[in-house]
């Protein structure tokens, strides 16, 4: 059977593609197949650039596995079913009077591959999504379904809360929320002279910010959303001048099929970074028409987390999925990786084991958790082989 991500980009013919509507045929199926010495990759929407789902054995659609289980108003916290889509998640949400921390720029993923990549939205003091999970519930290699938080299998929640899908299958995601509130979103476009030398204001200045710089023109195109005290207003605007609701307002629609690459920076070396980017782009590769993204993520302590360990820059650059994205995404990397960049998970990178044991500080103790929990593999595809520590 064939599954391939949203882009097309990437394509395989499973032996077994199973949609599961229960965690109890889910564990039955694990517990199954793993008996057989083959592999099992979850699959959420699709929406990664990197092959982390392709497996030519097993793939499990979780997608049946979705809706909110339970709400503690008082503690602002829900258990959520981990196929939940995150647009899925809005509106239900918002009837609680709740609302995720932040999210990302698209909202077509689940849950549980959200906080399998350390997918993120933008903001200075704002965790990526795994930063919000307070407990997992998953399915181990043998069947069994356990759960974990910091006070309970501290050290699995710590691989499960980003997990690149690789201990087990996440069925339930316990989320640290917040109030549902109205974002107002205002946006101008701008030259990136006039941008660059007032990155640090904007992100000082904003709750959320980010800016869009299109090589073509040399222009950015700049978004600040910050709380706003007037009611939301319907019809929406177009975007860039919307003000509603969080789960409306942060989300926009990105139909063209591309891949992209995004690498997470020390804060202070964003705005280098960024214009040696740029630089790259005028001198060696002016044919690129796709923009290259500056977001900001706060803090965590997630052991495989872009953030981990200091506020971080994320710069994102595109391609069409039709052209060859190699070359220039090779060259990007180069300079990524000069800062201490870090890739994400669910987006095109060329590293190795030993360059990835070099970025994390916890990358050994991450593994020997992960086997631990899946001593043969189950859960790995040769992707993750690939990066495996020998």
């Amino acid at each position: 059977m064939q599954w391939n991500n949203w882009s097309g980009r990437h394509q395989v013919e499973a032996d077994t593609l199973t949609f599961v509507r229960r965690e109890e045929d889910a564990a039955a199926f694990v517990s199954e197949y793993a008996k057989s010495g083959k592999t099992i990759r979850v699959a959420g929407s699709g929406h990664s650039h990197a092959p982390i789902v392709v497996n030519n054995e097993a793939i499990l659609d979780v997608s049946g596995l979705s809706g909110i289980i339970s709400v503690d108003s008082e503690a602002r916290s829900a258990w959520v079913r981990a196929g939940s889509t995150i647009y899925s998640l809005g509106v239900q949400l918002h009837e609680q009077g709740l609302a995720l921390r932040n999210q990302g720029d698209i909202d077509r993923q689940q849950l549980g591959g959200v906080i399998a990549t350390g997918t993120h939205g933008t903001g200075s003091k704002l965790k990526n999504i795994s930063g919000s999970v307070l407990g997992v519930q998953l399915i181990l290699a043998d069947g069994s379904i356990v759960n974990c938080s910091a006070d309970e299998e501290s050290d699995l929640f710590q691989v499960a809360r980003l997990s690149i899908g690789s201990v087990g299958v996440v069925t339930r995601v316990e989320m640290q929320l917040t109030e549902s509130a109205v974002l107002q979103e205002s946006g101008e476009p701008m030259s990136y002279d006039e941008v660059a030398p007032r990155i640090p204001e904007f992100i000082e200045g904003n709750e959320r910010w980010e800016f869009f710089w299109f090589p073509g023109n040399d222009q950015a195109v700049t978004k600040a959303i910050n709380p706003s005290s007037e009611p939301a207003s319907y019809p929406l605007a177009e975007e860039g001048s919307r003000r509603a609701y969080s789960f409306e307002v942060l989300p926009n629609h990105r139909p063209v099929p591309h891949t992209e690459m995004e690498y997470s920076i020390p804060a202070e070396s964003g705005p280098e970074c960024f214009a040696r980017i740029r630089e790259l782009i005028h001198t060696k590769f002016p044919d690129v028409e796709w923009p290259v993204e500056y977001r900001t993520i706060a803090e965590d302590d997630i052991w495989l987390s872009m953030a981990g360990g200091r506020p971080t820059v994320s710069i994102s650059v595109h391609q069409d999925v039709r052209l060859d994205e190699e070359p220039y995404y090779r060259a990007c990397e180069e300079i990524f990786l000069s800062y201490g960049g870090r890739p994400h998970w669910g987006k095109v990178h060329y590293l190795s084991r030993d360059e990835f044991a070099r970025i994390y500080p916890r990358w050994e103790d991450w593994w020997r958790v992960r086997d631990q929990y899946d001593p043969k593999g189950t859960f790995l595809n040769e992707h993750l082989r690939n990066i495996r520590p020998d």
